[in-house]
């Protein structure tokens, strides 16, 4: 009981929020979100699970430091490009970031408390647009499209079931194309 009380001691000396985040990410990359629970949590930080709670009031207030952290390796659009040149970066990355996180694809803007990297994410897309002419309101429905686009396509390559495009090519040639009259 000592030495368990020791080791956490040593433990949680180096916990802040940040590092119990990014553990739950990688909890979260190898076994989904779903499995994801305080207790789970803490028994790979090596801490009790109440210890938790002096970092994150509850799942929810995790989940949004997780999605921040998400949106902190997502590049924001370069400023010193066209704006096109610009959204295609950020979605390019973006996707990037999302085939490396499937779990978050739900959770990117369903959480109602955004964090600083969320923020800075709409800030920067917003100013970009607005610098090639851009209304806020035409600014904010192209964040919104691009937005959905780059989830849905994740949320597409995370849930079909190839390994590579030249295995969905082969189903394609495979399977719709012979259902293709050939006078079409």
């Amino acid at each position: 009981m000592a030495a368990r009380a020791q080791r956490q001691g040593a433990s949680h000396a180096g916990l802040s929020k940040q590092r119990v985040a990014t553990e739950a990410i990688r909890l979260a990359d190898l076994e989904g979100v779903d499995g994801l629970s305080m207790r789970r949590l803490a028994s790979a930080l090596d801490v009790g699970t109440m210890t938790l709670y002096h970092y994150v009031a509850n799942r929810e207030e995790l989940l949004d430091a997780m999605i921040d952290i998400v949106f902190e390796e997502i590049e924001l659009p370069p400023e010193d490009t066209g704006w096109q040149s610009a959204m295609r970066h950020w979605a390019l990355s973006a996707r990037d970031v999302l085939a490396r996180h499937p779990w978050a694809i739900g959770f990117m803007e369903s959480r109602t408390s955004p964090g600083p990297a969320h923020l800075r994410h709409r800030e920067a897309f917003t100013a970009c647009l607005r610098k090639a002419g851009f209304s806020v309101v035409m600014a904010t429905h192209a964040n919104w499209l691009l937005d959905c686009y780059v989830y849905g396509f994740a949320l597409q390559e995370t849930t079909l079931p190839f390994d590579s495009p030249e295995k969905f090519t082969d189903m394609a040639e495979d399977v719709y194309l012979p259902q293709i009259p050939a006078d079409e």
